[in-house]
Formats: C-alpha cells, sequence, structure tokens
C-alpha cells in the first residue's frame, strides 16, 4: 500500500517536529521522515539556550526574528508540556558573562543597557568581588562580569520530542535519496526503503540540507559547523549561573550536570570524539571555573550545527 500524507517533513530535528506541531494546529495532518531518531542530532545535543538579545545577527537582522521566537517559547511551555505529557524543563535562567580582559569590560556595559531596556530583563555590570560574591569557585583573576536575567533554557532533546509528540504526525523512519514532481510540483519524496506521496514538502534536514540540491537544482548554502561539549560532575554543589568566558562555556542542567563548552570546528561531517578538544575545552574551563576544569566526566558529546555564509538562515 502507497504512504501519503498531507505534508511530508524532512528532518526530525527541532524545526522539523515544531513544523508538525504547528501544522497539527491547523489540522493538517504530516509525516516526519528521519533517519536517525528524533532530535539525535544537533537539536538533542544543543545546549539549550534561548538568550533573544545576545549572539549572532543580534542586534541586527536576526534580532526583531530571535525576540518572536524567545515570546513563541515562554508562551508555549504549559500547553506544550500538557498535550504531550513531557516536561522540557523551560525555565529563565540567570547568566554571568565574565571578563578576562579590560577590552572586554565597555562592551559589557554597554550589553547591560541594552538587556535593561528589554521588558523582562535586568542586567548589571559588576565587579570582581560582586561576581566571586554571587559564585566564590569563579576564579579570582577576572576583571569583572555582567550578571543578566531573562533569558531562557530547555531540554532541547526533550523539546523535540514533545512536538512531535504533540503533533500526531506519523513517524516515517527512513534516508531520503530524492524528489519527483507532477507539473513543476513536487508531489513525492523517494526513500532507500519506498516513496511517499504528499500534497507539500518541509526540508528542515539541517547540516544535510546541500543533500537536496541536486534534488531541486538550487543553491543551498548551508555546511556542517562541529561543536563538542563536555558533561561534567562537581562534588562541590550546584551552579546557579550560565558563566561564559575565554572561550567557555558553562550550562548548569536540573540533573546536576554542567554541560561545558563548547567548540567550533569545520570538519565537514565528522562527528568522532576528540581527546585534543576536550583537553582545550577543560584550559578554557581552567581561567574562567578551575573546579571544573578537573571534574569527572559524565559524558562526551559531538554535534554539527547548521550553518550559512552570513550565520543567517535559508527559509
Amino acid at each position: 500500500m502507497a504512504e501519503t500524507t498531507d505534508v511530508a517533513i524532512i528532518g526530525g530535528g527541532a524545526a522539523g517536529c515544531a513544523v508538525a506541531y504547528y501544522l497539527a494546529q491547523s489540522g493538517v495532518k504530516s509525516t516526519i521522515i528521519e533517519r536517525e531518531g528524533l532530535g539525535n542530532q544537533a537539536s538533542g545535543y544543543a545546549a539549550g539556550g534561548l538568550n533573544p538579545l545576545t549572539g549572532v545577527g543580534i542586534p541586527g537582522p536576526l534580532g526583531d526574528f530571535a525576540w518572536e521566537c524567545y515570546e513563541l517559547h515562554t508562551g508555549l511551555y504549559k500547553g506544550l508540556k500538557d498535550a504531550s505529557g513531557i516536561d522540557y524543563q523551560h525555565r529563565t535562567v540567570a547568566k554571568i558573562d565574565v571578563a578576562l580582559e579590560e577590552s572586554e569590560i565597555d562592551g559589557f556595559k554597554e550589553t547591560a543597557e541594552r538587556l535593561n531596556a528589554a521588558p523582562g530583563f535586568e542586567a548589571r555590570w559588576m565587579d570582581t568581588d560582586e561576581v566571586l560574591k554571587l559564585e566564590p569557585r569563579i576564579a579570582p583573576g577576572i576583571l569583572g562580569g555582567l550578571y543578566d536575567y531573562g533569558n531562557t533554557a530547555a531540554d532541547s532533546h526533550k523539546l523535540t520530542n514533545a512536538y512531535s509528540t504533540a503533533s500526531g504526525a506519523t513517524i516515517r523512519e527512513g534516508n531520503v535519496t530524492g524528489l519527483e514532481s507532477t507539473g513543476g510540483k513536487v508531489d513525492r519524496v523517494m526513500l532507500a526503503d519506498g516513496e511517499i506521496s504528499c500534497g507539500q514538502v518541509v526540508m528542515a534536514m539541517g547540516p544535510w540540507s546541500r543533500k537536496a540540491e541536486a534534488w531541486l537544482g538550487v543553491y543551498i548554502p548551508v555546511d556542517p559547523l562541529k561543536g563538542e561539549i563536555l558533561r561534567l560532575e562537581l562534588d562541590s554543589g550546584p551552579i546557579n549561573y550560565d558563566i561564559s568566558g575565554g572561550g567557555a562555556s558553562i550550562y548548569p542542567k536540573l540533573d546536576g550536570l554542567n554541560w561545558c563548552g563548547t567548540t567550533e570546528d569545520w570538519k565537514g561531517f565528522d562527528r568522532s570524539l576528540s581527546e585534543e578538544v576536550a583537553k582545550e575545552i577543560r584550559r578554557r574551563l581552567d581561567r574562567v571555573f578551575p573546579e571544573l576544569a578537573n571534574a569527572k566526566l559524565a559524558r562526551h558529546t559531538a554535534c554539527l550545527r547548521p550553518v550559512t555564509p552570513d550565520w543567517l538562515p535559508v527559509l
């Protein structure tokens, strides 16, 4: 029997599963096609931060888009949790960006002013003593830090699966090999072990998006950027703040582990774990939070982020 669906979604990451969820809100049935399990790539291994006021393209071309996404996530949590039965732990977090160089201080102070102007956010520059009063385990040699409160975080793997579960979408395990069209309109997705007829196709393929260039005859400038994270156990008690500085990032999780990283390497589709990268992460941690530099390793992960030449999304 031929497989059919209203909308075929290629890719079972956060983007693909979110599309399925919002289609379901409009009464549209979909099929998510995924070859390696839902949320088992970057969507499941991401640190899960939702920071709408800082980052690449912010302020700038992504500013309004990031803020809209932030507000959508805030309003989504209760309904999606109830509909899916999955608590993906959406929560507001406090953050400390530590300064290790004098040249960073003015930028942090300017960022504090911008954050304070946003509804629901508060921020301030703190000297070294103030930072260490909040978290005494931070390296005493820092020059101060930017404290802010208002960003949110979530368990990205659970979020991806919450979208999928609440959508009621059909999950089709398989490897897409091409697309077929009738009258210039794509109406079939070809798989290694079959095909799916559909009314529409959504491609949410992340760093594998270039595979569709041959299917569609169009240029899709998306490439994989490898990142590695160490999940570390700390015996001296939980950390109450996200912390970053000196190339290190620390994301405390509700299960007690601290996700530390992260790196950016152009290694193609290599997802192997690098011992040298692990050592580099620990070296960076030593400058910011020395106790973590020697903490017990619970898990070492790697994933591939989808990146465009200008770091902006392709829609």
